[in-house]
């Protein structure tokens, strides 16, 4: 399965991973590793496979090697769940050896048009609860903690009270499988720019449906770019969620690239939630502003100017 998201603005990450890298003869530039001169970062920014591909060449284990030298402690893989086996294997080893830790990935099949949860139909139910299941197993295998979910499309014959109360039923049944492992799915809410027609929009309403689903295995991840389109108020809105939210992505607007190419205040964001104690992840799932070697590196500079408080 592929991420619309990343589709939808040419960010299709396995895809690019299998293309020949310009300049490059699709090889690393140095053993497989960075430049070796990163500082680790303050915050836990996890960037995701294809990124770096153009200085690390299109291996997975080489790319999360400098990821690793350039200063990054996680690493997010939307497409985890749906990579063979022993790729899977491959990743958690080197993430073990290197120190990374293991972001998101995307938990059940997303359906962009469909009412999925929303609608309280058993058999969208049972499949979505089949798919927690089989991610039980991808999560202990690259040691993760936590897993994407969206409830879907909206069911238009429906209240959104109804609808909302289907989300959670399903939602309690997959918190019953996942925390015995101490697992956590994390409800992405979705701008209806980019993805009109969703169940899920805002913070408020991924606030609302955790506290009625009530389960350590039930949380918000927070997407920065996603909010910033539906309704700004980023710093307010993190405040008045903050212990429902477990997860943060972020992409800068417009243009839904590395920060400080659009504008949002990433600096003053990420001091605030460094300053609130957010020991977790913050996710890089965004695009390059520029598509070569060139832009690899604006993107880690980018990053080293909003760490720097």
């Amino acid at each position: 399965m592929k991420r619309i998201t990343f589709v939808k603005s040419g960010l299709d990450v396995s895809a690019a991973l299998e293309e020949p890298i310009a300049g490059t003869d699709a090889a690393p530039d140095h053993d497989g590793r960075g430049a070796g001169v990163g500082d680790p970062f303050k915050l836990n920014y996890a960037p995701h496979l294809g990124m770096f591909r153009h200085h690390a060449g299109p291996d997975p284990v080489d790319q999360l090697n400098f990821m690793a030298d350039e200063g990054f402690r996680a690493f997010e893989d939307n497409e985890m769940r749906d990579r063979p086996v022993e790729v899977q294997e491959r990743l958690a080893s080197a993430m073990a050896s290197r120190g990374i830790r293991m972001g998101v990935f995307v938990a059940h099949k997303i359906y962009w048009q469909e009412p999925n949860l929303a609608s309280g139909d058993a058999d969208w139910r049972e499949e979505f609860l089949n798919s927690i299941r089989q991610s039980v197993d991808v999560a202990i295998r690259v040691n993760a903690t936590w897993m994407t979910v969206v409830p879907g499309f909206v069911a238009l014959q429906r209240d959104v009270g109804y609808q909302t109360a289907n989300v959670v039923e399903s939602l309690r049944r997959a918190a019953d499988i996942l925390e015995p492992y101490g697992l956590v799915m994390v409800l992405e809410p979705l701008n209806p720019r980019d993805h009109p027609g969703l169940f899920l929009k805002k913070i408020s309403q991924a606030y609302e449906i955790c506290k009625a689903v009530d389960s350590p295995a039930c949380k918000i991840l927070d997407d920065l770019y996603h909010q910033q389109v539906t309704e700004g108020n980023l710093i307010p809105n993190i405040d008045a969620a903050w212990d429902e939210i477990a997860y943060f992505q972020l992409g800068d607007n417009p243009g839904r690239a590395e920060p400080t190419t659009g504008e949002i205040n990433f600096l003053n964001v990420f001091k605030h939630i460094h300053g609130k104690g957010y020991a977790g992840i913050i996710g890089m799932e965004h695009g390059n502003s520029t598509q070569d070697r060139i832009g690899e590196r604006l993107v880690i500079d980018a990053y080293r100017s909003v760490d720097a408080f």
